[in-house]
């Protein structure tokens, strides 16, 4: 066996440690002195099969697990695997189940890059304060969650054929009234954050990724359009009620951390007219098509794409007859990502107390990269 060889001068040493809520992972450093010369990321610390527990239960009972890869993000997650069932049975959604499932997506996107804005900040080393106001406001979000689902984090309300209930009376005006305080709040954040010169400092420069190195790398989400490539699921392969939306596909030039973050400050603003959109034009009719409990699906296999809050998921499906999925492959967000965070030492110069802020630029959530 070959022994293994270290240069004399480089010091390896492990990174951390992680916010436990978005999952564990083990990130190892190879430098000299303060200057990174490589990154490894040692995932697999939280993974908990959940492919394999899709394969062992029922179309239906497969959705609360699924829902558990990012808890800060579940409708988009629940709803790349809710539309692969769908496809694989043949179900038709009514129009209003989609624009319900559209408006659910747009808070979830907004509820995890508030998340993201509060990691970011803490990472520069003096917001502890964006921080809390970003906890803050998630809970404006996360009452409107209550209201219409009866959870605040993990809903179960994405099922095959629509959705399990209708908007309440009255929440379109409450949907419009969170759009209107969040537009507000964004105003602060912009300040606190993007204009401030420590900020700035801290993400500028950093972490540069170029547009054919974010394409070569398999980047996806606010990375790859941090990188000025327009690419999202929403408008390339429209989905739910995304064709009748109005919206613009956010992207920045920079390409460094300063992008990323910039890129998702700005997806918020389209996710919020999006969210006041669907208020004021929600069609009317059903919200459900009604489908057995126990229901078989043709042999064949289906992909199912959907834009996360961290970028494309992908689920692809194979059935065999039988009323459980015959095999379940998900291509996280995060996993791709990673990737790319692995290879930042090799493209651009990155010192060791830049570490938080380029990892915080990707927003990973490592429970989504060890499924």
């Amino acid at each position: 066996m070959t022994k293994p060889y270290f240069e004399p001068d480089i010091m390896r040493i492990s990174w951390g440690p992680q916010h436990p809520m978005s999952g564990q992972t083990r990130i190892l450093l190879d430098v000299d002195g303060e200057k990174v010369y490589r990154i490894i990321a040692d995932l697999g610390f939280t993974h908990r099969g959940i492919e394999k527990i899709l394969e062992n239960r029922t179309f239906l009972k497969g959705i609360i697990p699924m829902e558990r890869l990012v808890m800060a993000d579940t409708p988009n997650i629940g709803l790349g695997y809710v539309s692969a069932i769908e496809e694989a049975l043949g179900i038709e959604v009514p129009e209003r189940a989609h624009w319900i499932r559209s408006l659910m997506c747009e808070m979830a996107r907004i509820n995890s890059h508030l998340y993201a804005f509060g990691l970011q900040a803490e990472s520069t080393g003096y917001f502890p304060a964006v921080f809390l106001w970003t906890t803050v406001d998630r809970a404006v979000l996360l009452e409107l969650f209550e209201e219409l689902t009866g959870a605040r984090w993990s809903f179960n309300f994405f099922l095959p054929g629509g959705v399990h209930a209708d908007l309440p009376d009255g929440f379109e005006d409450k949907v419009i009234e969170g759009v209107h305080y969040l537009r507000r709040r964004f105003q602060d954040y912009w300040v606190a954050m993007v204009e401030n010169a420590i900020f700035e400092m801290r993400c500028d420069d950093v972490a540069i990724l170029k547009p054919e190195d974010a394409i070569r790398l398999g980047a996806t989400g606010p990375v790859l359009r941090g990188s000025d490539v327009a690419m999202d699921v929403r408008r390339d392969e429209p989905y739910a009620a995304y064709g009748d939306l109005d919206f613009e596909v956010i992207t920045e030039s920079a390409c460094d951390s300063m992008a990323r973050t910039k890129v998702r400050f700005r997806e918020i603003g389209q996710s919020l007219s999006m969210m006041e959109q669907i208020a004021n034009e929600i069609p009317s009719g059903p919200f459900r098509t009604r489908v057995p409990l126990f229901v078989r699906a043709k042999a064949g296999e289906v992909l199912s794409r959907v834009e996360s809050a961290r970028g494309e998921l992908g689920v692809h499906l194979f059935t065999d007859g039988g009323m459980n999925p015959y095999r379940v492959k998900i291509n996280s967000p995060t996993l791709r990502n990673m990737f790319v965070f692995e290879r930042m030492a090799e493209l651009d110069e990155i010192l060791v107390a830049d570490i938080p802020v380029v990892i915080n630029s990707i927003d990973p959530w490592y429970l989504d990269s060890d499924r």
